[in-house]
């Protein structure tokens, strides 16, 4: 299966997990406030920046639907994400060798 295709599935079900663990795991959260926080230092601040900022200061639920919504404006925030290496490098690498699974076994 091409990598392109995969990039959106494995991206959702990344903030899948992470959108599921963030009430546990406070940290999470408080990571990906600290990114954007560092993001906006930045002259202007991007775009991404300042979406994000908007996101994590919303409601935990509000933010918990964003991360798994498959419209337009989530899917493109996702690919400038906050809460890269919320999930540990193995773990990561078998929920996205499940998605690939999944794919293939859909054509």
């Amino acid at each position: 299966m091409e990598p392109h295709r995969l990039a959106e599935p494995r991206s959702l079900a990344y903030h899948r997990l992470v959108a599921d663990r963030l009430g546990a795991e406070p940290a999470i959260l408080a990571r990906a406030r600290a990114r954007v926080a560092e993001w906006l230092r930045q002259t202007p601040p991007p775009y991404y920046a300042l979406q994000w900022a908007e996101r994590l200061a919303g409601t935990l639920p509000a933010l918990r639907r964003f991360l798994v919504d498959p419209g337009a404006h989530a899917t493109e925030l996702r690919q400038s994400t906050p809460f890269a290496g919320a999930i540990d490098a193995r773990e990561r690498w078998l929920l996205w060798r499940e998605v690939a699974e999944r794919m293939q076994d859909r054509r």
